[in-house]
């Protein structure tokens, strides 16, 4: 039972005004599907014998702080996997290490679960979603369904902390615009990893825009302060505070992470492997080279002025008075496949932010009628066919053997299934803004 129909039971117009059980209670049948659905996937899990094997790093990372060891010298597990964060994420780790590894394994995975439905949760009210279905239902509803997706599988198969990272995101993202401290999820977020720090630089130049903008009407240079700036501002502090944190706690690490590690972007694994799901990995498959070079670093400057731009436009052609609106949704969605994209390197489970957009692309289908419904509506289908279809492994693929770099173009299209859809949610994203601005009743 998806969100759509258990909303359409609700609806005395919709095609089932006589469900019984849903109509009634919505949100005990939602939860028994969730329940089932996420039973089986925690089973299915079991079988396939993962590993959690990012888990057990994170968990070195925390010994090796407790132990006064080299961050940027150690590697853990059998296959030899170093320290790729951020010394403020293994400042946090820390706590892993007073746990037994079934223990943490198990907290790990309930932990993310709910994480899931916390994160379908926020982009639900970030789409302003539902409408007349309680949100606890529609928050189940979704969840049952997308925690299938390759990405979330891929996460809670390897102890992943994306969802983590997107809820600190969209958490920051759905308060209103009077709270002050609203920037901190981002700030913490980047301060862990570093590429949720594209958000906080969409709100600055959505924020500098919008200051242009009440300048040049004649206000003053008070009024030309506004809240995205506020939060750019804020989430840009939380983050130098983070840094600071793991200076005065591991100044050895911190010097080194911030002076080399930070540029070593192949020190994390090969380019061109199938599991990089950026533009960079889709060029080098695409060239049948290791290293890209100038073609990349042209290619997704582009793609991120592109991709700042939508989002910021995004931004100023929704109305501001309330996060739960469609172009707040879509710059958040934007800036998201923005910074999957263009980052060196983006595996497949980075891309967790596949549930906001299909929430995002569900909604605009249920705002519609006829043949704009049906449209939707497909787009949506395929979206989410691609993102459950782990396509991207039914290539050869093995590590280290660099089969990647002899794909035919059927391959490829394989291998690139998340680049091609994160560049089809940035085309929507400027369809989007295009028809908005051409809209005599939007125009400014």
């Amino acid at each position: 039972m998806t969100a759509l129909e258990l909303e359409q039971s609700t609806d005395p117009g919709g095609p089932h005004p006589g469900k019984g059980v849903l109509r009634r209670h919505p949100t005990a049948a939602a939860a028994l599907a969730c329940l089932v659905s996420f039973t089986a996937f925690w089973i299915a899990q079991r079988l396939a014998h993962v590993t959690m094997i990012d888990l057990m790093v994170y968990r070195a990372e925390g010994l090796t702080v407790r132990d006064g060891g080299s961050l940027y010298d150690m590697v853990a597990t059998s296959a030899h996997l170093p320290n790729t964060y951020p010394p403020f994420a293994a400042l946090l780790f820390t706590p892993l290490t007073l746990l037994g590894v079934p223990a943490m394994r198990t907290l790990a995975t309930a932990g993310n679960l709910l994480l899931l439905i916390a994160v379908v949760d926020l982009s639900l009210r970030l789409a302003g979603r539902p409408r007349r279905l309680p949100r606890p239902a529609a928050t189940l509803a979704v969840s049952a369904l997308l925690v299938w997706c390759e990405p979330v599988w891929t996460t809670l198969r390897y102890g992943q902390i994306n969802l983590l990272l997107a809820a600190l995101v969209l958490w920051d993202l759905t308060r209103k615009d009077t709270q002050r401290l609203a920037g901190i999820g981002i700030g913490i977020a980047a301060g862990i990893k570093l590429t949720p720090a594209l958000f906080a630089v969409f709100l600055a130049v959505a924020g500098a825009v919008r200051a242009g903008q009440r300048l040049h009407s004649g206000a003053g240079p008070r009024a030309a302060w506004n809240p995205w700036l506020r939060q750019a501002a804020v989430a840009t502090a939380t983050f130098l505070a983070t840094a600071v944190l793991s200076t005065l706690a591991l100044p050895r690490d911190s010097h080194r992470f911030w002076t080399g590690i930070v540029f070593a972007a192949d020190r994390v694994g090969e380019v061109e492997i199938t599991a990089n799901q950026s533009l960079r990995g889709a060029l080098a498959r695409l060239l049948h080279t290791h290293d890209p070079g100038a073609s990349w670093a042209v290619l997704a400057g582009l793609t991120a002025l592109a991709g700042l731009a939508l989002a910021a436009g995004a931004l100023l052609r929704g109305p501001t008075a309330s996060p739960a609106d469609g172009g707040r949704a879509w710059a958040a969605v934007a800036c998201a496949a923005t910074a999957l994209l263009i980052s060196p390197i983006s595996w497949s489970h980075h891309w967790v932010w596949c549930v906001p957009m299909l929430v995002l692309l569900g909604s605009e289908a249920l705002d519609r009628t006829g043949t704009g419904a049906r449209r939707w509506w497909v787009t949506t289908v395929t979206l989410g066919l691609l993102f459950c279809s782990f396509a991207l492994w039914w290539v050869p693929h093995r590590w280290h053997q660099h089969q990647e770099l002899h794909q035919n173009g059927i391959q490829m299209l394989l291998s690139d299934v998340y680049p091609l859809a994160g560049l089809a949610v940035l085309a929507l994203a400027g369809a989007r803004l295009w028809r908005a601005n051409r809209s005599p009743a939007t125009r400014d």
